[in-house]
């Protein structure tokens, strides 16, 4: 599936950290054309549970909404995820009875509130991973009542509510829903009620509790911290997935959901685009390092993303991307003015001449051959030929380009750099492949079905 690059970020590149301007969570709207309620899910209030966020990200990037609307916050402690911390300043999940103005994630916790009381909302679903496994009964130390793992959390059996008003047995269908697909009964989910009214201190701190307190339905799910990140996404889909069916939310997505699927989509199809399209990088299978990565100079980082996870953290000579808490790959920067009026190209693919798009990537079985204007030069990285400087007009093989300079880890994909005079114009990537039966990929934003803001 083809996504654009929907999320916009701006950086100030200086010798300072970008986290002295954290970053904020993006609010994604998957709405349908049909009419029905909608469910707000939030992944990353807590920074260190990547079962919770990978889940929420992935109905941003996989799924498709037939009827009803699903709301997405799938990053709401974004610089916790990325520097893989519970909360860099504290809990965030304790900050909803009360905060301080001077408490440096004041602006977001005040954001989410206004989210969670919008009249459109009507269920709210906040995704974490936690310890052990719930047990209504004591069995040993990771089985027992105190733990949370493989659980759905309530604050209380019922709500005043017009609508979803039975907590309690919204959560036991799901529960049953989610073991109905489970072989193993040692995984099973359990329905574990906080009765937070009753004297609980610390949930009545919790963005559920909030929520309730101003008659939104809410609900927690907890996959345990014993299973791999992708088990636990698989987890909070299946849990997501019965709560959509209960709201009567019809939904699409585009694998078939088992844990080796979900292992396989996590982390996948990554891109990262920088100033208008100029360049577009696929980061997922990227090298350690990307060397002389040219950059705007005088200028602020700009650039979109086709995931929610995805953050560019770091200064001006040296950025790393980040998916979750996950390091991809690190850009090391060149910086140069930029030409903006170069918007496409000619390139001879294995003979035959086609238009292309600057910043888009073009499959290669044989050769290619650029056809740039004389007032362009062309710079091939990873190709040198002695006494030529403009690689332009020259038929270009695979072999001929030294693959430690190619993007990937596989050797294939390499940049192909255009300039007027000392201008960086723009970047083709060429992909060699194998057979001609893959087609061309386009980075346009036109084929996205998802909606979203910076918030």
């Amino acid at each position: 599936m083809t996504l654009k690059f929907s999320l916009s970020i701006l950086i100030a590149l200086s010798s300072v950290n970008i986290f002295a301007e954290p970053l904020q969570f993006s609010l994604h709207k998957i709405t349908s054309e049909q009419p029905g309620p909608t469910m707000l899910v939030i992944g990353g209030i807590q920074g260190d549970e990547p079962g919770g966020f990978t889940a929420a990200s992935m109905l941003v990037t996989n799924y498709k909404i037939m009827k009803g609307n699903v709301w997405v916050v799938p990053n709401l402690n974004f610089e916790s995820i990325i520097r893989r911390s519970r909360g860099i300043h504290g809990d965030m999940n304790r900050k909803f009875k009360e905060i301080s103005k001077k408490d440096p994630e004041f602006d977001e916790v005040q954001k989410i509130k206004k989210i969670i009381l919008n009249k459109e909302v009507d269920v709210v679903l906040n995704l974490h991973d936690g310890s052990g496994f719930y047990k209504k009964t004591y069995i040993n130390r990771m089985h027992n009542p105190g733990r949370w793992g493989q659980s759905i959390i309530i604050d209380q059996e019922r709500l005043d509510s017009p609508q979803f008003g039975d907590l309690s047995g919204m959560a036991d269908n799901v529960q049953q829903h989610i073991n109905r697909q489970l072989k193993n009964k040692a995984k099973f989910f359990y329905v574990k009620n906080t009765e937070t009214s009753k004297g609980d201190v610390e949930m009545e701190k919790s963005l559920t509790y909030f929520s309730i307190k101003n008659k939104r339905p809410a609900f927690a799910v907890e996959a345990s911290k014993s299973f791999l990140t992708h088990e636990r996404t698989y987890y909070h889909l299946l849990a997501v997935e019965g709560f959509m069916n209960e709201l009567g939310i019809e939904f699409q997505r585009d694998f078939e959901i088992t844990k080796e699927n979900v292992a396989k989509q996590i982390g996948n199809n990554l891109k990262i685009s920088l100033y208008d399209n100029r360049i577009n990088l696929e980061v997922e299978k990227a090298r350690r390092y990307l060397n002389y990565v040219p950059l705007k100079k005088h200028s602020s980082l700009e650039y979109k993303k086709n995931n929610p996870l995805i953050a560019v953290v770091g200064n001006h000579k040296s950025l790393k991307v980040r998916y979750g808490n996950r390091y991809v790959t690190s850009l090391k920067p060149q910086y140069f003015e930029y030409d903006y009026d170069l918007e496409s190209i000619k390139i001879q693919i294995d003979g035959i001449k086609k238009d292309i798009s600057i910043g888009e990537k073009i499959n290669v079985e044989n050769d290619f051959r650029v056809l740039a204007d004389s007032d362009y030069r062309v710079n091939i990285i990873g190709f040198a030929k002695k006494g030529v400087d403009n690689e332009n007009d020259l038929l270009i093989q695979r072999k001929q380009i030294k693959p430690r300079f190619s993007i990937d880890k596989n050797e294939r994909i390499f940049r192909v750099e255009l300039y007027k005079g000392n201008k960086f114009s723009g970047m083709i990537l060429v992909n060699f492949i194998e057979s001609d039966n893959t087609q061309p990929l386009s980075m346009n934003a036109s084929d996205s079905k998802m909606s979203s803001s910076n918030l």
